[in-house]
């Protein structure tokens, strides 16, 4: 489950930060030797090579070279800090043209940039997303992303439900790739093996030893990410492919 979600802090000051409408930068006095996006990039470097839970003000002042008390008259705290540094993420998405192709391309496509975000980014695939962070990033990537299901019969309603869906989905299956173990698969059931093959009987397990049997071998794991990712996501598109064909029937005028 993730550990930490956005919109976690003060709701006005994150949205001037997310659209620079306060930034420090533009008070009046001394420049200031610091900026926002200095900042954002310094913590999210951080959280990409240790993670989230390395990250604190503390850390990010010392990368920086102030003391902790200086960075909080940039960014109130890590709640804040957490939102602009996945906005800036989401702004650094490349994004596929994928104008005039068939919808299930489009989909594809959102699907696939948002994979590559959480291998860029692991720490992203660990935040919950339910209040997204509104900011310039989140807006482009959700208008991005919507046109893909644009203009398919369904509704406002039931596109913005897809989307949702198709995200969880990979993001669920990033999290679940993510192995944070001193050993791979392969490794666990070699350990493994011997206690299994004792313990687990063909008579009284018949069904799950044989496709076990047969998942683990064609994986060499109990778990593949990119087969789970795959798999998971022709049965999104398939579901999708009902949705749609129902919303167009549904509103095309009977014969």
């Amino acid at each position: 489950m993730p550990t930490e979600r956005t919109s976690a802090g003060d709701p006005a000051r994150t949205l001037h930060l997310l659209w620079r409408g306060s930034s420090p930068d533009r008070r009046r006095g001394p420049r200031r030797a610091l900026s926002i996006d200095a900042v954002v990039e310094t913590a999210g470097a951080i959280a990409d090579a240790e993670g989230l839970d390395a990250l604190t003000m503390r850390q990010v002042a010392k990368e920086l070279g102030v003391v902790p008390m200086t960075l909080y008259t940039y960014v109130p705290g890590k709640a804040e800090l957490l939102d602009l540094m996945l906005d800036a993420a989401y702004a650094r998405m490349p994004r596929t043209d994928t104008g005039g192709r068939p919808w299930r391309e489009r989909v594809i496509a959102v699907a696939d940039e948002n994979r590559a975000l959480f291998e860029r980014h692991p720490w992203a695939a660990t935040v919950s997303t339910a209040r997204p962070p509104l900011g310039p990033g989140q807006m482009a990537k959700y208008e991005h992303e919507l046109r893909a299901l644009d203009g398919l019969g369904l509704s406002d309603v039931e596109m913005d439900a897809c989307l949702t869906h198709l995200l969880t989905f990979v993001q669920a299956c990033a999290r679940a790739a993510q192995d944070d173990s001193v050993m791979n698969d392969q490794q666990w059931w070699d350990l493994n093996a011997p206690l299994l093959a004792r313990v687990l009987d063909p008579d009284s397990y018949p069904t799950a030893v044989r496709v076990g049997a047969a998942a683990g071998a064609a994986h060499g794991s109990a778990y593949d990410p990119d087969h789970a990712y795959t798999f998971g996501l022709r049965c999104v598109l398939s579901a999708f492919a009902a949705l749609i064909d129902e919303a167009q029937r549904g509103r095309t005028p009977a014969p």
